[in-house]
């Protein structure tokens, strides 16, 4: 098991990697020529890096983000390294249903196929907000945005895997915060409630959506027998475009006391790459990991009965939305 002194040594686990090991490092000599990939957030932090590494396996990168100014860059940025890297740009904003819609349908449009899905983007510590359909912005934009768009790719998913034998794979981004979430777990009868929000707890409340969201999708696709994976990772404590609402003092009080357990974006990325790509990680399907290893979550995100409560409240959300 991954451990406090691992983390802090950067000791490899039991899969030959740890805490300082890069996303080049746990995917060298990998060849993901025949893959295509959806990267959410790709134009900035770990995204990006996910994006570059991804491209340099040689994968057909898509990147789905909400700012295309950024996207472009990011784009020119992977191709002025690797001019033969395949990266396409996609506007996606996950916090908005109908934007959600349009960019799947854009998708399909392409006729291409689909193997890794990498739910990748997201807002931390908000100060309260709703978004444009009325959903809390970190609930609706980190799980809600990526529950849905999940769901529509799917069948996508299901006939590429079925087409080319190839395992097709679904990583969520969590968080270590999912232990810090709110009493009951799931605030289901508050979700948009501003009353007793606490934007760390609402953070942390997205952060085991995700994982509750990765194995109940796993066991639907075991139960149907779709070669299909879904897990969750915790990418590390990185200082990215995500901490621009963290009080910047708090920040660097943090960082000084904290020092030995941040990572760089390098590492960052690297367990995203590591289960999105590594042959090790073939079959291996509901889990969640850390450090490039498996990792026990919270006893909430093991829970099997919320995650089943949080997959029918997400649709109904969804449903209410799309009626409106």
């Amino acid at each position: 098991m991954v451990g406090v002194i691992s983390l802090v040594t950067g000791k490899p686990g039991r899969s030959g990697f740890g805490s300082a090991s890069t996303a080049e490092q746990v995917t060298e000599g990998i060849d993901a020529s025949n893959l295509t990939a959806i990267v959410t957030g790709g134009a900035s932090g770990i995204g990006l890096e996910t994006a570059r590494v991804l491209a340099l396996r040689k994968a057909h990168v898509i990147i789905a983000a909400r700012n295309m100014v950024s996207a472009k860059k990011a784009k020119e940025q992977i191709l002025q390294e690797n001019e033969s890297a395949k990266v396409d740009i996609m506007k996606l904003d996950l916090c908005s249903v109908k934007s959600v819609r349009s960019f799947v349908d854009n998708f399909i449009a392409l006729d291409l196929p689909l193997n890794i899905l990498i739910n990748n983007a997201g807002v931390m510590f908000c100060p309260f907000k709703l978004s444009e359909d009325g959903i809390e912005l970190q609930f609706a934009t980190n799980h809600l945005g990526h529950f849905l768009l999940t769901n529509l790719l799917l069948d996508k998913m299901k006939r590429t895997a079925k087409a080319t034998g190839i395992e097709g794979r679904i990583i969520n981004l969590s968080s270590i915060a999912h232990n810090f979430t709110y009493r009951k777990g799931i605030r289901f009868d508050k979700i948009n409630d501003q009353t007793g929000y606490f934007n760390k707890k609402a953070y942390g409340q997205s952060k085991l959506a995700n994982i509750l969201h990765a194995n109940e999708l796993s066991r639907r696709l075991q139960e149907e027998g779709v070669n299909i994976t879904a897990n969750s990772v915790h990418p590390g404590v990185i200082m990215t475009p995500l901490m621009r609402h963290h009080d910047v003092i708090h920040a660097d009080l943090l960082k000084i006391f904290t020092f030995y357990i941040w990572k760089n974006i390098p590492q960052g990325a690297a367990t995203t790459c590591y289960v999105a790509l590594h042959p090790n990680v073939e079959g291996v399907t509901g889990k969640y990991f850390v450090d490039c290893n498996e990792f026990k979550p919270s006893a909430f995100a093991s829970n099997k009965q919320l995650g089943k409560k949080l997959w029918d409240f997400s649709n109904n959300l969804i449903n209410s939305i799309s009626k409106a």
